[in-house]
C-alpha cells in the first residue's frame, strides 16, 4: 500500500518519528513549512505557538508538491501544541481532500496524553470510528526503550 506520511516538527522530535516509520514502511515523507517560522526557545515558542493552536490558525505553507491520488493511506503527525495540532498540520488538512484515504495518527509531546489532539484531527476531517495512532514522548530529545516499542508496534499493525 502506497503511504506518505505528511509531517509537521518544529524540534525534531515528530520528524524524527515520521522518517523512522518512513523507514520501517516504505513510505514517501511530506514536510510541512510554514512561511513565517514560529519561534524554537524561550517562552516565545509557548506563547506564539500555543496562541496558534489555540485560536486555530492556518499559517501559509511553503509550497509542496504532492498527488494525493497516488497514496492509499495517510500518516498524519504533528507535535502536540496546547492540547491540540500543530497550526501547520491544520493548515494542510483544510486545504488537502484526504477523502477514501486510510488513515492514521502521529503524536509526539513532552508529556501527558495526546487524545485530544487525535479527536481533533479526525472531527477536523470528519472521521468516525477507530484510527490507528502512535503516541511518542520526545523520542529524539529524550530516546527510550517505550518510544522504540511503540513505534515498532505501531509499524506492525500498519504493514
Amino acid at each position: 500500500m502506497k503511504t506518505l506520511i505528511v509531517y509537521y516538527s518544529l524540534e525534531g522530535n515528530t520528524r524524527w518519528a515520521a522518517e523512522r516509520i518512513a523507514e520501517k514502511l516504505d513510505a514517501d515523507t511530506l514536510r510541512l513549512v510554514p512561511k513565517a517560522a514560529y519561534p524554537d526557545k524561550g517562552f516565545k515558542k509557548f506563547l506564539f505557538g500555543g496562541k496558534s493552536a489555540v485560536m486555530k490558525e492556518t499559517p501559509e505553507l511553503e509550497a509542496y508538491e504532492v498527488d494525493m491520488a497516488q497514496y492509499e493511506r495517510v500518516i498524519l503527525a504533528t507535535p502536540v501544541w496546547a492540547g491540540t495540532m500543530a497550526p501547520p498540520l491544520r493548515a494542510f488538512l483544510q486545504k488537502e481532500d484526504l477523502t477514501g484515504k486510510q488513515l492514521a495518527l502521529v503524536a509526539s509531546s513532552m508529556g501527558g496524553s495526546p487524545g485530544r489532539t487525535f479527536e481533533n484531527i479526525k472531527a477536523l476531517l470528519g472521521v468516525t470510528g477507530d484510527v490507528p495512532t502512535l503516541s511518542l514522548r520526545d523520542p529524539k530529545s529524550h530516546p527510550s526503550q517505550a518510544n522504540e516499542d511503540a513505534l515498532a508496534a505501531f509499524c506492525g499493525k500498519l504493514a
